[in-house]
């Protein structure tokens, strides 16, 4: 955790700290009546039926101080994927740049082909987020937009037709990027973890 919030608040120079992550089995679904739009006094209504129309993996990387995503959609997330998304990655990095990427402790990450592409490539550094701590990756904040915003309302015919919409949200967080500060020390988030194991001590229970 000190070394993932390390990078957060003192990134290194001559580098580049992107968060990486995928988001799978993610539903083109459809409704299988019309959304019924917001009219005064009248809240949205949809119907709770829906079609599914197939499922994809996105894999996801965020650029700690730019704000901006480097993404790919696939039809599984198996370690070739995420290959190729390294393969993605590399060629948006600019020459000369260190490359530290902050991710979960997922096997797809650790298997002989992602060992020996990164051989290759000495200049990346991967850094693991502990085990059920997936809320240290800020990618899942980019997530989490992604999903209130452009998915949960969405109702899409296809797996193309859901491909387009995340891309096209992707553009637009590339078009206007907000970096995500991370502003709590890792001093501090071990404290708040003590407090709570502390109350839970003495609840009583």
């Amino acid at each position: 955790m000190r070394d993932v919030v390390g990078l957060y608040l003192n990134p290194p120079d001559r580098a580049l700290v992107l968060c990486v992550d995928e988001k799978p089995q993610i539903q083109a679904v459809q409704g299988t009546a019309p959304t019924l739009p917001l009219r005064p006094g009248q809240a949205e209504r949809r119907t709770h039926a829906y079609r599914r129309h197939g499922t994809l993996d996105l894999f996801a990387a965020l650029d700690v101080r730019a704000g901006t995503v480097i993404g790919a959609c696939a039809r599984h997330h198996r370690s070739i994927e995420f290959r190729a998304f390294l393969d993605r990655v590399e060629r948006r990095v600019p020459p000369g740049l260190e490359v530290h990427l902050v991710l979960d402790n997922l096997k797809t990450h650790k298997t002989k082909l992602i060992h020996d592409w990164l051989v290759k490539r000495p200049h990346f550094h991967l850094h693991f987020t502990p085990t059920s701590a997936s809320w240290l990756n800020l990618v899942e904040c980019w997530f989490a937009l992604l999903s209130r915003r452009r998915l949960e309302r969405g109702a899409f015919t296809s797996t193309g037709d859901l491909e387009a919409a995340i891309q096209a949200y992707i553009a637009e967080t590339n078009a206007d990027p907000k970096p995500l500060a991370w502003t709590k020390s890792a001093d501090d988030i071990l404290a708040s973890v003590a407090r709570f194991c502390q109350r839970t001590s003495n609840s009583g229970h």
